[in-house]
């Protein structure tokens, strides 16, 4: 099965992990993942600090290294909210709850296009020990850390 994922992933959270290794787990040892990481110039639209695009490939390689995925992989350049999700020919993209109205407009967008729709595998956000998501936001804010953990202020 061939899979498509997208984020800046940064900082790498347990809930990126997740969405990562659901991609893997979805497509399969013969399947195929492809990982939309936002370019700097899309990135830099956040509203907190962002790793440049080789640090975050970089780390996104070492956690698919290090967990021993299977199936093959691609990460390729992700310039806006759809990357090549509207043109190419996949089979399932796996999102976030937060991410799930995008999934649902490249499905219309696909459609429009004559595209089959692809299926949408949800995963559910992670939660911090306070009970709300780990966001790459509350990281930076130094609410909780990469695992969702509390920060302690002093």
């Amino acid at each position: 099965m061939k899979v498509m994922v997208g984020g800046t992933f940064d900082p790498f959270h347990d809930g990126h992990k997740r969405l990562i290794s659901r991609s893997f787990e979805l497509a399969g040892k013969e399947g195929t993942v492809i990982i939309g990481l936002t370019t700097d110039a899309f990135a830099s639209r956040k509203s907190h600090p962002v790793q440049e695009y080789g640090q975050r490939k970089d780390r996104l390689e070492g956690f698919i290294r290090d967990h021993g995925f299977s199936a093959g992989y691609t990460i390729e350049p992700l310039n806006d909210r759809f990357g090549s999700a509207i043109d190419e020919e996949f089979d399932a993209l796996v999102v976030s709850e937060e991410t799930l109205p995008i999934a649902h407009e490249i499905n219309i967008l696909r459609r429009r296009k004559g595209k089959r729709k692809v299926d949408i595998h949800q995963i559910s956000c992670v939660l911090a020990e306070d009970g709300r998501w780990i966001s790459s936001t509350r990281i930076y804010r130094g609410e909780i850390d990469d695992h969702g953990r509390l920060l302690q202020h002093t």
